[in-house]
């Protein structure tokens, strides 16, 4: 009885470490929120769902949900947040989501390989192009002409006003 009852009580244990795994998933492997037609981008002003392809979207620890038209504009909110939505910092952002280019899917923002410099333009101009991984980014790279691919900790002011004054 006591050998039935230890392998019971483990496998409890088991499934309750699975649930919680399960749980921690982030929004990119789970159901996102619904992009509405009434969505618009924070820092541009543009309907969202008009642009799958593109679609940025950043979270917050108050649970609300802000959706881009490009990683371009997503980035621009990240170094002036108070300006895009007062009352708010980077820091309160609990997750930072972009669109696999080929892959049509969220990614993580930070894990992803930006490709600057292409030959394909975004519903705002000129745009960092985001892949999940060096591969897709490279062959990208040399396809579309692009310059270079960068990492998200190297994406700066600066990098987004280049793209902007490319125009």
């Amino acid at each position: 009885m006591k050998t039935y009852y230890r392998f019971a009580h483990s496998g409890v244990w088991l499934l309750m470490l699975c649930l919680l795994l399960g749980m921690t998933n982030s929004r990119a492997e789970q159901e996102t929120i619904e992009i509405t037609k009434k969505d618009r981008c924070p820092v541009c002003g543009m309907f969202v769902y008009k642009y799958p392809k593109w679609v940025a979207q950043i979270y917050f620890t108050d649970g609300s949900a802000y959706f881009y038209d490009g990683a371009k504009d997503m980035f621009k909110h990240i170094f002036d947040t108070p300006k895009y939505t007062p009352g708010k910092t980077a820091d309160m952002m609990t997750e930072i989501l972009v669109t696999d280019y080929y892959e049509v899917e969220l990614i993580d923002a930070k894990s992803a390989f930006y490709v600057i410099g292409s030959d394909v333009l975004g519903p705002m101009g000129h745009e960092l192009l985001p892949f999940k991984d060096q591969e897709s980014a490279q062959e990208f790279l040399e396809d579309h002409k692009g310059k270079s691919i960068i990492r998200y900790q190297e994406v700066t002011p600066a990098v987004i006003e280049s793209l902007d004054r490319r125009g």
